[in-house]
């Protein structure tokens, strides 16, 4: 059982905590809700340039790195299609440095030309190393654009095309900032070291000025029901043709979504699993096979990716991960082997949560989902999935009209 403590400060700021005291540091979190699903089609790719602006200096701070490596600090951020988070690691007796840093960047950040230059260019060239000069980089926005036809997942979180990002100017990232970074569509976490009531004193001093800001309602279009199989072939210049068949499944708070994740834990997760066991070691067509889902707010993607053993035909690839979806669909599960991939997914639970900035990371996008408590109540979610619910879920995701399939041919 995790324990914390939650308050909401008057400018809407979502605070919790979490005591830790078997550590000498402490962990900050925040996580604004903005994605890369939030941007406008024609300017994609800017929930992901802000993650490199935030630490390009802030209204009063000019250099967001240094002052938190003088206190012992570390820091990182990522970008998802849901979400945007900011976390760093200090000694806890220097937590006020953390939110002296957060609040002054969350109030405004130093918005110039030169700012957003080298931050454009940053991004640009990740987005070559990772897209476009990386073998195998272009399966993910390739996917991605087959399986969605007008939900913003049909571009990845980097942006759809780099012009995009080229052509950002200084007026698009400023409406974009005060649009989205704001105390009522953020949570912060603080994890470690720490005293509740203090932590809630910072958070009052230093975020409590900041004022709320008009966040707009979110409104996304609905993703139409998939009603017709599609398939894409594409050549490149890598060492193994790919295969990469895609169904949509449950959104992140559905009633299918943990069934759906322990379908894909039976199928690939380690060595004993079905299709590790049957295709890569038995029957040797892949050298590489996963099933895996996307984790998305929304309604996501469950994704069979595998890499083919030179000789092996496309076609035998395919028709043996079909086998395999049909297998799951027709036989039950027997309890044995359900529990056998609960209980792994319980110890993995356990062991994320492990550490103070885990449990930070953990509450906020919790509570962002909508209960923080998740962080405990989470594994009974999926020590309440059945036999029969895995069947059930099989029948409705592995159809072929719900599926997408990429065939990725080497040169």
């Amino acid at each position: 059982m995790i324990e914390f403590q939650k308050r909401t400060l008057a400018n809407g700021l979502r605070v919790i905590v979490h005591t830790d005291k078997s550590t000498p540091m402490a962990a900050m979190n925040i996580v604004y809700d903005v994605g890369a699903r939030d941007e406008d089609p024609e300017k994609t790719g800017f929930a992901h340039l802000f993650e490199h602006l935030m630490f390009g200096g802030s209204k009063h701070i000019p250099e967001y790195d240094t002052p938190l490596q003088k206190v012992g600090g570390e820091n990182n951020a990522f970008t998802t299609n849901d979400i945007t988070n900011y976390y760093l690691t200090l000694p806890a007796a220097n937590i006020e440095t953390g939110f002296w840093l957060e609040s002054d960047r969350m109030l405004e950040l130093d918005f110039s030309e030169k700012s957003l230059e080298v931050q454009r260019s940053v991004v640009i060239e990740e987005f070559k190393q990772r897209y476009l000069n990386q073998p195998y980089g272009d399966v993910y926005p390739l996917i991605k654009e087959l399986a969605y036809k007008v939900h913003p997942y049909k571009w990845p979180t980097i942006g759809k095309e780099i012009s995009h990002i080229e052509n950002a100017t200084l007026n698009d990232v400023k409406k974009f900032f005060f649009k989205h970074y704001a105390p009522n569509n953020a949570v912060l976490t603080v994890a470690g070291n720490v005293d509740a009531d203090e932590i809630f004193l910072l958070a009052k001093k230093w975020f409590g000025g900041i004022p709320k800001r008009d966040v707009p309602v979110r409104n996304l279009p609905k993703e139409p029901k998939q009603t017709a199989y599609q398939e894409l072939t594409v050549e490149r210049d890598v060492p193994y043709d790919g295969i990469y068949v895609s169904f949509h499944m449950d959104s992140k708070m559905g009633p299918d979504y943990f069934t759906t994740d322990l379908i894909s834990d039976i199928l690939s997760s380690g060595q004993s699993s079905r299709m590790y066991r049957k295709l890569v070691i038995e029957q040797r067509l892949f050298s590489e096979l996963d099933a895996y889902i996307s984790g998305d707010v929304d309604y996501g993607l469950f994704t069979v990716a595998g890499k083919l053993i030179e000789g092996i035909t496309m076609e035998d690839a395919e028709k043996a991960i079909w086998n395999e979806l049909e297998q799951i669909k027709t036989v039950q599960i027997d309890s044995e082997e359900l529990q056998k991939v609960i209980n792994k997914v319980e110890a993995n639970l356990i062991y994320s949560e492990i550490g103070y900035l885990n449990k930070a990371m953990a509450l906020a996008s919790f509570e962002l989902l909508g209960d923080a408590n998740l962080i405990n109540t989470q594994n009974d979610l999926y020590q309440q999935v059945t036999s029969n619910d895995l069947l059930r879920v099989a029948n409705t995701i592995f159809v072929r009209e719900n599926c997408s399939t990429l065939y990725y041919h080497k040169k």
